[in-house]
Order: structure tokens, then sequence, then C-alpha cells
């Protein structure tokens, strides 16, 4: 039974008719999508399909008989010569070894090229080469879309980069700040520790030293005289008035060095009469104007933690003022709209480059940003040479909900 019998076995189908199958060679050509082309081994085209002829700008017809590598691969994607003897379609029948390719380009008639998958798979006839069938596809699109792919994946390479490149900054100014912190902290025990040691350590000595010097007069109280006795009574007199004063020195020594540990006023009288305290007593260490205004009526007090940011936050922007500015004059400028807290600081000092305010070693600014982000703020800074500096604190306020 012949291969065109087999449609007859299927008893529902109607048979095709057997002239419309003479050519199957000719109907599978003509069907494909790919391109497909026979040269001998001359490289001279024997039969091409339509659409490989259309790929490349001609009708079947005018390709017979034309040398193929001469026609369409005459040249690489840069324009520079193709030697024909490189040629692996020629390759495939002179070596009798097959090849596919996919980093190429075919040549158009009308001068323009393509990229192009193809295979060369040599044709054998009685054991000898006679020419190659190649097959090919035009791959514009799949290199368009593997361009685009690419660029996309380089696109996120990059954004990775940039992004790992800004997470190791913050992670080395993090641990930079927290090294300065640790190292201010270490800073301030050590000047509180110098406090106690040289203000309250001499005034406790010089209270022993008087109590000592009580103790021993009294002791010798009954055997004095009347006369003599009156008269130490008055030294001693003069001493305790000495030793209260003592007292009280101490006393405002250790208030002193509590207030700078924690302002009490802040526990006491709440945030912000303790933000016009800090005002107050900075112009008045610092030597200068004040213009101060502050509008809060409607603002709620705000939690102890949040507080203490604000007042530490403030207190940093007036020592950097003190440190730098060489002002003569800051404005002090707090309100509370719809639950922000809006906090700035402006003085009319020798200002700086804004890269000053961003650099490895600003640790009070760092210091400042970390507060207020830590409760959801943002700090801003302006500031050029000359033009003085504004710095502005905005964070919404959580009012405290055990007041």
């Amino acid at each position: 039974m012949s291969a065109l019998e087999i449609p007859s076995l299927v008893s529902s189908a109607v048979a095709p008719s057997t002239a419309a199958w003479r050519d199957p060679l000719g109907l599978l050509l003509a069907s494909t999508g790919e391109g497909v082309f026979g040269v001998d081994l001359d490289g001279l085209c024997v039969f091409i399909n339509h659409a490989g002829a259309r790929m490349i700008g001609y009708r079947p017809e005018e390709l017979l008989g034309c040398n193929m590598h001469e026609l369409t691969h005459h040249s690489h994607a840069d324009g520079a010569a193709y030697p024909v003897e490189d040629c692996p379609i020629f390759n495939a029948f002179r070596g009798g070894e097959p090849c596919r390719i996919d980093t190429e380009v075919f040549w158009r008639r009308d001068g323009s090229a393509f990229p192009v998958e193809y295979s060369s798979h040599p044709i054998v006839d009685g054991g000898a080469v006679r020419g190659a069938v190649v097959t090919f596809i035009d791959i514009t699109e799949r290199r368009r879309a593997a361009d685009a792919l690419q660029a996309a994946k380089d696109e996120l390479e990059l954004r990775v980069r940039e992004r790992t490149h800004a997470l190791e900054t913050a992670l080395h100014q993090v641990r930079e700040l927290a090294a300065r912190t640790e190292a201010v902290r270490e800073e301030e025990r050590t000047r509180i520790a110098r406090e106690v040691h040289d203000e309250l350590g001499s005034l406790l000595v010089a209270l022993k030293m008087d109590v000592n010097w009580m103790d021993k007069r009294l002791s010798e109280q009954g055997r004095r005289s009347a006369p003599e006795a009156e008269d130490m009574r008055a030294r001693m007199r003069c001493k305790c008035q000495n030793m209260s004063r003592l007292i009280e020195n101490a006393v405002d020594n250790v208030g002193r060095i509590i207030t700078d540990l924690r302002p009490s006023i802040l526990d006491h009288q709440g945030l912000w009469a303790a933000l016009e305290w800090q005002a107050q007593e900075f112009v008045a260490s610092a030597e200068l104007a004040l213009d101060w205004h502050m509008d809060v009526d409607d603002a709620p007090e705000p939690a102890e933690p949040q507080a203490m940011a604000v007042f530490r936050i403030f207190q940093e922007m007036l020592s950097n003022v003190g440190r730098h500015a060489r002002a003569r004059r800051v404005a002090v400028r707090i309100r509370h709209r719809d639950g922000q807290l809006q906090l700035s600081v402006r003085d009319d000092g020798i200002g700086a480059p804004p890269q000053a305010f961003e650099a490895a070693d600003a640790y009070g600014v760092m210091g400042m940003r970390e507060r207020a982000r830590h409760f959801g703020g943002d700090i801003h800074i302006q500031s050029q040479p000359g033009q003085g500096t504004h710095m502005a604190l905005t964070m919404a306020l959580k009012p405290d909900q055990t007041a």
C-alpha cells in the first residue's frame, strides 16, 4: 500500500485529489515560514522557497544560479568583508559537517542586514557531497527581546549595586554614629566625673575639715574660761555660716549636673516650657539676640520619649549655632498645625555648603536625623556660605496617653 493511499483508510474522511500531493517537497517548502535554499558545490542557488526569497528581498526565480554567499552573506554585521573560505555554509559541504549559527547576519536586496539563525547540512549522494541545504529565520524580534532583557538585567544589576552601595554607606554611617555616640557618652561621663571630683569633692572635703574643726573645738570648750568660751562660740558661728555656704554651693552643683543630664523642667512643666527655657539659657550664655515665636496653644503634650527627642534635637540645633555659625541673632519658630510639630532655628551666621551637613563626620546632624526618623519625623537643612543656616524639624506629635 502506498503513502498516497493512507487517507482512504479513514472512512469518515474525504480522499484528497491525488494531483495535490504529487510534489510533497514543494508543498513543504511553500508552507514553512523559514527560509530554505540549496546550493551546489560552487555555492550557486539550486532552489529557494518563497519565504526565504521574500526575507532577502527577491523573487525565487531571480536567485536561481546566483552565488548565495556573494548575494546575502558577503559581510559581517559591522560591514567587514566575510571571506567565502570562512563561510560555515560552504564549509558544510566542503568538510561534510553540519553547522548551526545564530550570531551572524544576512543582507537584503536593499543593502540592509538582519540577524539570522541558520543551519547548513551537506547533501550526500552515492557517498559524495553534492551541495548543502540551508534553513534560516529572521531573529530580529528575538534579538530585540534578548537585548531588552539584557538591558533590563543590566539596569537591575546597576540598581542593585547602587542600592547595595547605599546600604553599605548607611551601615557605615550608622556604625560611625554609634561609635561617635559612645565616644560622646564617655566624654560626658568623664566631664561629670571631673565635676563631681573637682567641685563636689572639694566642697565635701572642706565641709569635712570644718566638721572636724568644730568637733575638736567643742571638745575643748569645757576647759575654757567664760570669755574664751564666748569668743570660741562666735568663731564657731562664723564657721557654721561658712559651712552653710559650702552646702548651698554643693546643692547648686548637684542641680546643675542633674539638669545637664536631664532637665527637670521637662518633667515638671512639659516640652514647651523646656524649649523656651533652653533657648533663653542658650542666648544668655552665647550672648546672642533671640527672635522667639511659639504657637502651640492647641498642641498636645507629647509622650515622654518623643518630648525628649524633640528637646535633644533642639539642643543640637542651638549647639550647632554656638559652635559653628558665628552668628549675632538666632530666630526660633515653633508651631503646631494639624497634628504636625514644626520647629525651626535660623541664624544669621557664616553658613556652610550643603555637602558639609552630609559629611561622614557630621555626627550632630546624623544624630538629629536618627532621632527624628525614629518618630517618623524629618530634618531639613538649608545653608549657603555667607547666608546663615536654617534647620527645621517636622514631626507628627503623639499625645501622651498616660496624661
